[in-house]
């Protein structure tokens, strides 16, 4: 960075972190007050005002934003949405666009408790948290959360890298996630839909030390495959994982050009 760029990244920096932080206790309060009051619908509206709100907490770093515009997705079908994994603001960018599907995350346990607002909804608006340690509890918390898709025709989301990549190099998959939710969803078959992100990872290129001013922030949803007509045509659960991991990698590498 230039000493300009770098200067005013310093300046915009902790800003940014009073506004997010904020809007993530004013939110915490009204996600306990909506599920209270007015149970899954309600507190459902609380977590999308959120993330609209968190999206725009970005503009402080004179972020541009990314396309988010709603896919035109089977609402008779659960989804599940494969994504590469970036940073933090992957899974705000991920809700706010795939809001009308009731999107679900797999997440790890250790974000069950300690963040304002992000734990609470992972905890009540019915992601899935796992223990990588632990295989037994990961499988049988994978199947449950798959039927729970599969029975409300929800969207369930899946960074099959297993961690953010930290310089934007989109890591190998691991698929066995994705075979156990495949394979939990016999009855009902999901439409998988990759979704391409891009520059999230800047946002923690030095630690917050700063956060890079005028980052372009990119999602694209790629067309969807269907689960159904993959296998009907006598392709297996595992290619379809590669089609899916290939696709993704490739529009990753296009939109850098």
């Amino acid at each position: 960075m230039s000493f300009f760029h770098k200067l005013i990244s310093w300046v915009t920096t902790p800003v940014f972190i009073a506004i997010f932080f904020i809007t993530l206790c004013i939110f915490h309060i009204l996600q306990v007050l909506s599920l209270k009051f007015w149970g899954y619908q309600g507190h459902k509206k609380s977590v999308d005002y959120m993330v609209f709100w968190l999206m725009q907490c970005l503009r402080v770093l004179g972020a541009r934003l990314p396309k988010m515009k709603q896919p035109n997705l089977p609402t008779d079908r659960p989804i599940i949405i494969v994504s590469n994994h970036q940073g933090i603001y992957d899974v705000p960018a991920i809700l706010w666009t795939f809001r009308k599907y009731h999107p679900k995350f797999v997440s790890k346990k250790e974000l069950e408790y300690g963040t304002p607002a992000i734990s609470y909804n992972l905890r009540h608006g019915g992601s899935v948290l796992i223990d990588r340690k632990d295989r037994k509890q990961s499988l049988t918390a994978m199947v449950k959360f798959s039927k729970y898709i599969e029975n409300n025709t929800y969207a369930g989301c899946i960074f099959p890298e297993g961690t953010r990549s930290k310089d934007g190099k989109m890591l190998d998959f691991k698929p066995a996630g994705m075979l156990m939710m495949f394979k939990s969803m016999k009855e009902n078959p999901p439409i998988i839909v990759p979704v391409v992100i891009d520059n999230f990872w800047k946002i923690q290129r030095y630690h917050f030390k700063p956060i890079p001013f005028g980052i372009n922030f990119f999602l694209k949803v790629l067309e969807p495959i269907d689960m159904k007509d993959w296998l009907e045509k006598g392709n297996s659960s595992t290619s379809l994982i590669a089609e899916t991991e290939k696709r993704i990698k490739e529009a990753l590498e296009e939109s850098r050009k």
